[in-house]
């Protein structure tokens, strides 16, 4: 069916209720607000939450535990990725933006375990894990813990 022949169910849309246009509509004078007020005004009504001036809910209800916020957000390099440098290359956060191997030059690197190193390399990142660490001292290279930039 082409997309021009579609048409919605019939009753699907409701039409917006017409006020304030005179009396004859149904709707006229006050349209549906009552007589005089706080909601009758314009503008008028209370904030959300408001319980007229008794104690609200939210603040009578005790507070419970916190919001965790990850203290860092790495940019995550399996070792597989950095096979492609030259043996005994230097690889740095600014080398692997270059070689678009990451996104964001001064995001903190963080380099994993996944794959093998084929050779030695000397690797400065903010963070290794344990089995990157081991594949890449078993494969002769280093590995330097920088610090986090901004």
């Amino acid at each position: 069916m082409p997309l021009n022949n579609l048409k919605r169910p019939r009753g699907s849309k409701k039409r917006p209720k017409i006020v304030g246009r005179g009396r004859g509509s149904g709707h006229g004078k006050t349209s549906g607000r009552g007589n005089k007020g706080q909601n009758a005004r314009a503008s008028g009504g209370v904030r959300p939450g408001f319980e007229g001036g008794q104690m609200p809910l939210i603040r009578r209800v005790p507070k419970r535990g916190f919001t965790f916020t990850p203290k860092a957000k790495y940019q995550i390099v399996p070792l597989e990725r950095l096979s492609g440098f030259a043996s005994g290359a230097e690889v740095t956060p600014e080398i692997l933006h270059q070689a678009e191997v990451i996104g964001k030059k001064n995001f903190p690197v963080k380099i994993l375990g996944d794959g093998d190193l084929k050779h030695a390399l000397k690797i400065k990142a903010h963070a290794f894990s344990k089995s990157a660490l081991e594949k890449i001292k078993k494969a002769g290279g280093t590995a330097e813990v920088i610090g986090r930039t901004r």
